[in-house]
Parts: structure tokens; C-alpha cells; sequence
């Protein structure tokens, strides 16, 4: 039997077995989702693949799911820590949309890259600006416990309050201070963050409501606190997101948590780790992030970034290069083809010793690359009834998420011409004209075709 699936909680900064918190329910799990002022990038996506795989091994393992995503469309400075103008209001002044308009415009954009990437939808996908009251009440609920204050511009979290502030980022709350260069202004310190923003005097922003503390808007970190809590309780299983949510945003999540309810939200607390391109952190920031349409107008299948990701552990850095998604891509190809060859042997059951090894590494903390190198055995011989072969790629597939069971090979559309030619190729061969054959075969070949001779016949392949 393969052992418990364990996973890294970062919060424990350990390797812990999962067993849900009630087992009578769903597993509850969320993710940050994006922030919808712009295009995300495949630095983003990388981290929406890890959570897909884990929600894919959960379920591969026999446990429901509740999958919650965030759609952060109010909210989100420019600067992680409070300073700065939303993304939203900027986002609209770049485009000449409104804000509301282009939250529509990215969310649309966000789910069908995802579609393409074949991560699987959310259970519930809940946009900030639908979840006012609800944040409003979990500020209302964390003032009342004493853990806010007011400043000229808005309402605050008190980090002093918490002597535990800052656990998840392994740093003390001196050691996080240390780390943030920002004026404090109304700010009792430098870790306390926004809880509400009130809007500017005399400026009318595009998102903003009324509050028991004025006119203004929520801050980023108490969405995922209400909505969460909304959607999946206190205290859930495991929330997601990428590494560079620990220092801000999840710890801040847990705050405000801990003051509204006294739970640190969730369970366990995993985290994926950067895309880099150059070495570098891959940013909107930047300039020239990489799109998944971009991947497309470029030639590649979208499932081959999917594949270069299941390549390195999520807890891994991975470092973006064309020849590394052109390495992905052939090694994707090969498995498609490699399966679309057993596609008449459809009456097996997958190999329980293959299905044992491979989900051994899933359990191991999602040891992706090493489950992959299972598949690639099985795929090259492994089991010598091609039934069963197919039956248990089908299986890992479940995991792998690459659309196994119904790729086709693309259907060349050969030009007329080219066609012409090989006719006349073929008629010439019935004349054993050997001279104007080869004659023949040579043009079709300058024009990026390779002629291949059959019985009464002939096949035409791109070179």
C-alpha cells in the first residue's frame, strides 16, 4: 500500500500527513486568485497548475473537493504593503475603460487561459466587489475585539495586538518591520496594513461603497479572510498560493482571522514558487510578461507549459527558456502519440503495481516529476499488455491533466499543387519513368513535403 499523502505545510514549516478536518465533508480548499487589472501572465499560472495538481491528487486519492478562487477586483495597491493607487484605477486609466469594465474584460481572459491550460474550474469563484458587507462585517467584528484603528485615511489592523504576528514569514514581528520601507504616516507601525481605505477628499473613485467608517473601499488581505470564511467556514483545510503571498498577504489573512475567530483559517498553508525568466521573478511590472496567447500565436500547444511545469516540484524554482518549453512540448508530443497508438486496445484495467508507484510519489509531498518518470515507464514497455498500458496512462492522466484519452493527430491539409505532383509522381512510377519520378520527388521535396511510397498508392508528410 502506498503510504499517506503528506504535504509541506508552511506554517508548521513541516512535511505533514493530510487528513481532513472533517471527514464527513468536502475537503475545503482555496486559492488566491488573480488580481484582474491587466492580462496574468504564465509566472501566475504556474502557481494555478501547482493548485490544480493538488485538487487533482485529492480527488485521485478519494476525497471531494470545495474548491474556492478569488477574484480580486477592488482593492489591490500597487505596493503590497498599503501605499500606493489601486491596480484597478490604474489598470482603467491605461486601458480608457472603467474599472468595472476591465475586471470583466481580465476575468473573462484569466478562465479561458485557464480552459486552455486544462486546470479545472473552482467550485466558486467569488469577485471582491460582490462580498462588501461581508468584509465590512469581519472589520466591524475585528474593531469590536480591539484590534483596529483609524487614521486620516482609513481603518487599520493593530499588528502590536498579536505577539504571534508574522509566524507564517518565519520572521518576528522586529525581523518584518526591518523588511518594509514605507512612510509610516498615520500608521502605528510599519507592519500594520489596511483594513478599509477611505476614498480621497473631493476625488470620487470609480469602486467605492459606504462603511460605518466612511466612503471608501476594502483592503486587499480582507477579502480572502471573508470570503473564505464565507465559503468554506473558520477553519478549512488548506489554502493556497504562490511564495510571494507568505510575508504580506497570507500572514495578514491569518491576522485578521485570529482577531475575528482566534483560527489561523486554514490547516495547512502551501505555497508555489516562482517562474523565473532570466533568472529573474517574471513580474507584470517588468514589462513584456509572457501570455498564454502568446504561447499559442508562437506555434506551441498550451499543454506544453502545462507538461514543463509537472517537470519540477512546486516547491521548486523554475526557470522559463524557449528551448526548455521546446523540450516540453516534444516530450508531450511523444506521449500523445504514444497513447493515440493504443487507442484500439480499449478493454483493460489499469495495473495496480504502476498505479501504487505512481501515486507512492503524488503522496510524497505531490513529487510530480517523479510520477511523470512512472508514466514514461509504463508508456516505453513497462507492461506488456497494451490494454493494460493504456488503461493506466488514462489513469495517471486523471493527475497529468493532458488530455490523453482524446487527443488526435492534426489533419494535414496538403496544397493542391503538392497533390497534382504526387499524381503525377504516381502515374509516372506506373510508367517505371524512374528518371521523371525522382524528377517529381524532388520538387515536392523543395516545396516541404516528403513523399512516402505505398502499394498503388502514396502518402504525403510536412517535412
Amino acid at each position: 500500500m502506498p503510504p499517506p499523502l503528506t504535504l509541506y505545510d508552511n506554517y508548521t514549516r513541516s512535511l505533514r500527513p493530510f487528513a481532513p478536518l472533517d471527514p464527513g465533508r468536502p475537503v475545503g480548499l482555496y486559492t488566491c486568485g488573480p488580481t484582474v487589472y491587466d492580462y496574468q501572465h504564465i509566472g501566475n499560472f504556474r502557481t494555478f497548475l501547482f493548485e490544480d495538481v493538488l485538487k487533482r491528487v485529492l480527488r485521485f486519492d478519494g476525497y471531494a473537493v470545495r474548491h474556492v478562487m478569488n477574484i480580486t477586483d477592488v482593492g489591490h495597491l500597487t505596493s503590497d504593503a498599503d501605499s500606493g493607487e489601486d491596480k484597478m484605477e490604474k489598470g482603467s486609466r491605461r486601458t480608457g475603460k472603467s474599472a468595472w469594465e476591465i475586471a470583466a474584460t481580465y476575468t473573462d481572459a484569466f478562465v479561458a487561459d485557464a480552459h486552455a491550460l486544462a486546470i479545472l474550474d473552482p467550485d466558486v469563484l467569488c469577485r471582491a466587489t460582490d462580498h462588501i458587507p461581508e468584509q465590512i462585517a469581519f472589520i466591524a467584528d475585528i474593531e469590536k475585539n480591539g484590534f483596529a484603528y483609524r487614521t486620516a485615511d482609513g481603518i487599520y489592523f493593530d499588528t502590536s495586538k498579536q505577539p504571534d504576528y508574522g509566524y507564517l514569514a518565519r520572521l518576528d514581528k522586529q525581523g518584518l518591520e526591518a523588511g518594509i520601507r514605507v512612510d509610516l504616516g498615520d500608521k502605528h507601525h510599519a507592519t500594520d496594513f489596511a483594513l478599509w481605505k477611505f476614498s480621497p477628499p473631493g476625488e470620487q473613485r470609480q469602486m467605492e461603497w459606504d462603511s460605518p467608517w466612511g466612503r471608501g473601499f476594502p483592503g486587499w488581505h480582507i477579502e480572502c479572510s471573508a470570503m473564505a470564511q464565507k465559503y468554506l467556514g473558520d477553519y478549512f483545510d488548506i489554502h493556497c498560493g504562490g511564495e510571494d503571498h507568505i510575508p504580506i498577504h497570507h500572514t495578514n489573512e491569518i491576522a485578521q482571522t485570529e482577531a475575528r475567530v482566534g483560527t489561523r483559517l486554514a490547516n495547512f498553508w502551501m505555497h508555489g514558487y516562482f517562474l523565473l525568466q532570466n533568472d529573474a521573478k517574471m513580474a507584470k511590472s517588468a514589462g513584456g510578461f509572457l501570455r498564454v496567447a502568446l504561447l499559442v500565436e508562437k506555434g506551441y500547444d498550451p499543454l506544453a507549459f502545462r507538461y514543463l511545469c509537472l517537470t519540477t516540484h512546486y516547491r521548486s524554482q523554475l526557470n522559463f527558456t524557449w528551448d526548455a518549453l521546446d523540450a516540453a512540448a516534444t516530450g508531450l508530443q511523444r506521449m500523445r502519440m504514444g497513447v493515440h497508438a493504443l487507442r484500439q486496445h480499449v478493454d483493460g484495467v489499469p495495473d495496480a503495481g504502476a498505479v501504487e508507484r505512481f501515486t507512492t510519489f503524488l503522496r510524497d509531498d505531490l513529487n510530480v516529476p517523479r510520477a511523470l518518470s512512472v508514466a514514461w515507464e509504463v508508456l516505453r514497455g513497462d507492461l506488456p499488455d497494451k490494454a493494460v498500458t493504456r488503461a493506466t496512462l488514462l489513469k495517471f492522466d486523471e493527475v497529468l491533466g493532458l488530455g490523453l484519452a482524446t487527443w488526435q493527430p492534426p489533419v494535414e491539409t496538403v496544397p493542391d499543387d503538392v497533390r497534382l505532383l504526387a499524381d503525377e509522381r504516381l502515374a509516372a512510377r506506373g510508367r517505371k519513368d524512374w528518371a521523371e519520378s525522382d524528377r517529381l520527388r524532388g520538387v515536392i521535396h523543395s516545396l516541404g513535403w516528403d513523399v512516402e511510397d505505398r502499394a498503388g498508392a502514396y502518402a504525403l508528410k510536412r517535412r
